[in-house]
């Protein structure tokens, strides 16, 4: 049988993420980043997402973040532009639900983005007003 080597299991790197709730420092954007919004995961570490300058980009998120930082349709990222490639980009950090109003509060994030919400489609909109409406009949009758 092999000797086990390492220093733990499964258990071991499950424990590791104690010190991210704390307050870290907002990070602002530089030249080659921007600001996005994700719309949707697509699995394999990508995802699509809506930034702020009105661009829909395939974001790829770094290896860094993979399996530590869970990011969901809605969540406000930052991502770095590529030169070579203005149709994709690469997620650099997610940003916590305070830290995106405080961007927001700044003038960074534009008052059209809306946080906190998963992002809604056209198509979900108009799919969410449709109802039925029903006639008032007599219950006897029936």
């Amino acid at each position: 049988m092999p000797k086990n080597k390492g220093k733990g299991g499964k258990n071991r790197k499950r424990g590791k993420n104690e010190a991210d709730d704390e307050k870290r420092e907002l990070v602002f954007k530089e030249d080659g980043q921007e600001y996005a919004q994700v719309t949707r995961m697509l699995g394999n570490g990508r995802c699509e997402a809506i930034c702020v300058d009105g661009t829909k980009r395939l974001c790829h998120i770094r290896g860094k973040m993979h399996k530590k930082v869970w990011i969901a349709a809605g969540d406000i990222v930052l991502v770095g532009l590529r030169d070579y490639q203005d149709d994709k980009a690469d997620v650099i950090l997610k940003y916590m639900n305070d830290e995106a109003r405080l961007l927001k509060a700044y003038g960074e994030i534009p008052d059209h983005v809306r946080l906190n919400e998963g992002v809604v489609d056209e198509d979900d909109a108009a799919a969410h007003d449709d109802y039925i409406q029903f006639e008032d009949e007599d219950i006897d009758k029936i």
